[in-house]
């Protein structure tokens, strides 16, 4: 073990690769050049572009599929994805172990695939875990380690050559023998794909699975058919009515929607919510609730924002039609809405985390923001932040965009004092997963705590009806209705995965739980 910047101790290696312990934010100076696929020529490919072939397992058998390769699928349909289950079961078929998975996310839905790490077609996954999964990785019952990288750090992995992917099953709602497809048609529309958009410029293979082939050209395309090998038919290969889940729904709880009238109010008195202004919608309850009230301010004011960062929803959708914002810069479609919208409507750009999120790039998105909206499990009294995991130490929220968001000018936590009376403000975390200097605002239900770094903010709202409070004072209030702070976890089982920043550096270790 090693400590890094922040204290916490990390690993030397993770299933094998070296680990280099967090330097702090922009400290670490990648070296070398971008990764890439191996060349290949127009003359392995028919010449009438036909890359169709009868099902996966011939694919993955024409790939070269073979014990230990690294395999990944993405979450474009989040809980209804039908995908990743038939990829295991034709290499299960094909008699292959030790595969490593390394899907964008896995979901409730991915809970059958805890047979076949099982059975040893599976050796672990690199990537979020939570669910299922979660829980089945934090007992320590995975061979390897999970290794937890937000949206944004998988693409710079691939792009930086941290790992690479052997084959890559993309899951494509529309697609055309020559490989052309995207999400935003077909029985199976699930919207934007750009999580696949990484593994289908740097994976050494990619295969394209379709329940919807269509005529050449597939247009308009979001991933072009020269980066694909082969191209299969299936009968079904996701579910959209599940791409909406209780996060992707509007808070009816009081106290949310409370804590997102606060949000709300502290972006107008702060000055940010101005013509021009951007921000990045969350999925969450609080988050869409946060929409509608800086809507409603925003009609009030005759204020227009220059762009919003999705996740889409019906919510962001609305605003786009209404003209409160000329264009969705959307990384993933939340809602059958969102769908509809990315057919529809030419202001709803289809983005990709490269463009959002990667850190290692010439600039992004996220940067740009003035606002993001987050969540998190977890805030210490420096405003350091935790989304992965409760203070039982199990694994059971991915980073998604957490920390790619935090770069925003301004970034607000919206979290309650407290869930199920266990305090969410700690003296200390059971698993750091941002830094505090990036973290601006903390609002609960019980008042806004502005962090001290930011005496522009502080500035900004001095004199205004805002129920200003401390991390302190919130504590302190929330400690005594819960009856102290709770046990701190203490890790005693051995390390189950690894939490990297955003550069691709060790920023926390997880461990087993009892």
């Amino acid at each position: 073990m090693n400590l890094n910047v922040e204290g916490r101790p990390v690993l030397s290696e993770a299933n094998g690769r070296p680990l280099t312990p967090y330097k702090g934010v922009g400290q670490h100076k990648p070296t070398g050049r971008s990764s890439g696929p191996p060349i290949k020529t127009c003359a392995q490919f028919p010449p009438d572009g036909n890359k169709c072939v009868e099902n996966l397992k011939e694919a993955l058998r024409n790939a070269g599929l073979k014990d230990g390769m690294i395999v990944s699928t993405h979450h474009h349909f989040r809980n209804g994805d039908l995908v990743a289950e038939q990829l295991f079961m034709a290499a299960k078929e094909l008699g292959v172990r030790g595969l490593v998975w390394f899907p964008s996310a896995v979901f409730p839905c991915h809970d059958p695939l805890i047979r076949f790490i099982e059975d040893g077609t599976i050796h672990h996954i690199e990537g979020s875990l939570n669910g299922p999964l979660g829980a089945y990785a934090s007992q320590g019952k995975m061979p390897g380690l999970g290794v937890l990288r937000s949206h944004g750090s998988r693409y710079r992995a691939l792009q930086d050559g941290d790992l690479r992917v052997d084959i890559a099953v993309v899951a494509a709602p529309s697609c055309d023998h020559f490989g052309n497809m995207t999400g935003a048609s077909g029985p199976s529309a699930c919207g934007v794909l750009g999580f696949a958009v990484a593994d289908a410029q740097f994976a050494d293979h990619v295969i394209a699975i379709t329940d919807n082939l269509v005529d050449f050209p597939c247009v308009p395309w979001q991933i072009a058919g020269n980066h694909v090998d082969q191209v299969v038919v299936a009968g079904r290969i996701g579910d959209p009515e599940q791409i909406v889940s209780g996060t992707t729904l509007v808070t009816r709880s009081p106290e949310r929607l409370r804590i997102a009238k606060l949000a709300a109010a502290f972006v107008s008195h702060a000055g940010i919510l101005k013509d021009g202004w951007s921000y990045q919608a969350g999925a969450g309850g609080t988050s869409l609730a946060f929409t509608i009230f800086a809507a409603e301010k925003m009609r009030r004011q005759g204020v227009k924002a220059s762009f919003v960062r999705g996740g889409s929803t019906k919510v962001v959708v609305d605003m786009l039609e209404e003209g409160l914002t000329p264009v969705i810069l959307d990384g993933q479609t939340f809602d059958l809405e969102g769908v509809r919208s990315v057919r529809e409507n030419p202001g709803h750009i289809m983005t990709s985390p490269f463009t959002s999120y990667n850190y290692h790039g010439k600039g992004n998105i996220a940067s740009m923001l003035d606002v993001a909206m987050l969540g998190a499990t977890e805030v210490d009294l420096d405003f350091n932040a935790n989304v992965v995991s409760h203070s039982d130490g199990q694994m059971l929220h991915g980073i998604g965009g957490w920390q790619d968001a935090l770069f925003s000018k301004c970034t607000i936590l919206a979290v309650p004092t407290f869930r199920n009376r266990v305090p969410i403000i700690r003296e200390s975390l059971t698993t750091l997963c941002g830094p505090g200097e990036l973290i601006d605002v903390v609002v609960t239900e019980r008042g806004i705590a502005i962090n001290p770094k930011r005496t522009d903010l502080l500035d900004a709202v001095q004199g205004s009806s805002l129920p200003l409070r401390t991390l302190g004072e919130l504590k302190a209030e929330s400690d005594q209705l819960c009856g102290g702070s709770g046990k701190l976890f203490q890790p005693a089982g051995k390390p189950v995965g690894v939490v990297t920043w955003v550069d691709g550096t060790a920023l926390d270790t997880l461990y087993q739980i009892s």
